[in-house]
């Protein structure tokens, strides 16, 4: 159902508040140069600083702009799992494909309540769940077996795999039929080469062509061709992560003329230091 260069969506601001024609903006570039499909609302996308009706309108304005071409995934997670729950209900009401649920943050809960979220949610709205295995983020991780459990159920489709683990992949590929993303641009061919299917990247907001194209290599069998584009593609995976997500891809747009706007505290403006270094990076791909 998923594979290929899916981008996680930057939300753009201007003035603080949303600029959803630049949104919609961004989302037909990225159709236009073939991406897989489309994650408004995940951590690329600010969700933790969008009000609910912000990020209603967000999930709503980019299933429109997708018409039906590409997937879209809508983030629609929480640590509150009613609030889980309205988002998506709400994203399946409006037309996503499917949900992106990442693990409860902050709350910590045990194997247990993660395995008790993620099922309330999947039972009570008929809509494909993506898993989002963030611990770096969350504070906590889906174990193994938790995610065998949980990929029994019909609606619980696909894994963002994003522990930063190809052991904890591979057993996930190697105990379960669920459709493997990379959650990071740079180990989306290691995973690949264990049966993962695509990313969602933060690189295709702005190269989605270059990333679309290493992926495709990978899943048609070609690893040698993939190899040579990751390696030439490395350097800017990595920049995207000099500050934290998405501070460098949004500085990176606005080197590159595609302005998405600031970024929403408390996240703040890329250090002087940090630009010019990235300014330097995007040299080297021509962007900019």
């Amino acid at each position: 159902m998923f594979q290929g260069a899916i981008t996680a969506m930057v939300t753009p601001f201007s003035g603080g508040e949303l600029d959803l024609a630049r949104l919609r903006d961004n989302a037909a570039f990225q159709i236009e140069r073939g991406v897989g499909g489309l994650v408004p609302c995940g951590t690329t996308g600010e969700s933790p600083t969008l009000s609910h009706e912000e990020h209603d309108r967000v999930i709503e304005a980019v299933v429109e702009a997708a018409g039906g071409s590409v997937p879209v995934i809508a983030g629609a997670g929480s640590n509150a799992t009613g609030e889980a729950l309205r988002l998506t209900q709400h994203a399946k009401q409006v037309g996503a494909s499917a949900s992106l649920q990442v693990n409860p943050y902050y709350n910590k809960p045990t194997q247990e309540g993660l395995y008790r979220h993620f099922m309330t949610i999947a039972d009570e709205v008929d809509l494909p769940v993506v898993l989002y295995n963030i611990p770096g983020r969350c504070g906590v991780a889906l174990s193994v077996d938790t995610i065998v459990r949980l990929a029994d159920h019909p609606n619980i489709v696909a894994i963002k795999e994003a522990t930063g683990s190809l052991d904890v992949a591979s057993e996930v590929a190697a105990r379960t039929d669920l459709c493997i993303l990379s959650g990071d641009d740079s180990l989306t061919l290691p995973l690949a080469s264990i049966g993962g299917r695509g990313v969602i990247s933060v690189a295709s907001n702005i190269v989605p062509d270059r990333v679309g194209a290493m992926v495709a290599a990978a899943l048609g069998g070609d690893f040698e061709s993939a190899r040579r584009q990751h390696l030439e593609l490395f350097d800017l995976f990595k920049a995207m992560f000099i500050e934290t997500n998405p501070i460098p891809i949004k500085t990176a747009m606005q080197i590159a003329g595609m302005d998405s706007g600031e970024v929403r505290l408390p996240l703040c403006a890329m250090s002087d230091a940090n630009r010019s270094k990235l300014a330097e990076d995007l040299k080297k791909y021509r962007i900019g």
